[in-house]
């Protein structure tokens, strides 16, 4: 029986860190980092943006204000695109032997325009590790919303027992599980590995 596979993006296939992106907004903002980090939290700003229902002029506007940071926009994206640390080359290879097996690989991730004009063409080695990428701003929906899985199922053609999913938020995991689909708390970067060592 075909599996279907789904992979989240942010420290699942790469690893991402926020205190970088602070970081950065902090040499160009000229406010400490400490200040930023007690201020900084993922409100509905972040939520809307994912679904596509703010610009991303609107979303750097609503972070800027949250941090008290007087950043151009194009500051405030470099700042963003410094959440990628690099790729899991040993995820990607995994995601290739099950392809290569005839499973079906996708990539279902809560992101925004924002981060897709850059990690696309800075790792191109993830697209083309997947069959098929669900990004949340595109489908107008976000997880842990159920309805978001029930789309891809649908669209994939494949019932929850069918299905395996890997991420590394807990109420996604939890929403996932809910629906009837085989979900991995990925907690570090070995979780993965170790899940496939017997299996591949």
């Amino acid at each position: 029986m075909t599996m279907l596979y789904i992979f989240d993006l942010g420290n699942v296939i790469v690893d991402i860190d926020f205190k970088r992106v602070l970081g950065v907004w902090s040499d160009l903002g000229r406010v400490p980092l400490a200040l930023l980090q007690k201020r900084f939290s993922m409100e509905e700003s972040f939520h809307q943006h994912e679904r596509g229902e703010i610009s991303d002029q609107q979303f750097a506007a609503a972070i800027c204000q949250q941090l008290g940071l007087a950043l151009s926009f194009e500051q405030f994206s470099a700042g963003w695109q410094a959440v990628f640390v690099g790729v899991r080359p040993e995820v990607i290879s995994i995601m290739n032997q099950l392809r290569q097996k005839g499973e079906r690989v996708v990539i279902l991730s809560n992101t925004n325009r924002l981060h897709c004009g850059f990690w696309p063409a800075e790792y191109p080695e993830v697209q083309q590790a997947a069959d098929n990428v669900y990004l949340s701003q595109e489908m107008g929906m976000r997880k842990p919303e159920a309805r978001i899985y029930q789309q891809v199922l649908d669209k994939e053609g494949f019932t929850p027992d069918q299905t395996v999913f890997f991420d590394d938020n807990a109420d996604n995991i939890d929403s996932a599980r809910r629906l009837g689909i085989h979900a991995v708390q990925v907690t570090d970067a070995r979780v993965i590995p170790d899940y496939f060592a017997s299996r591949l």
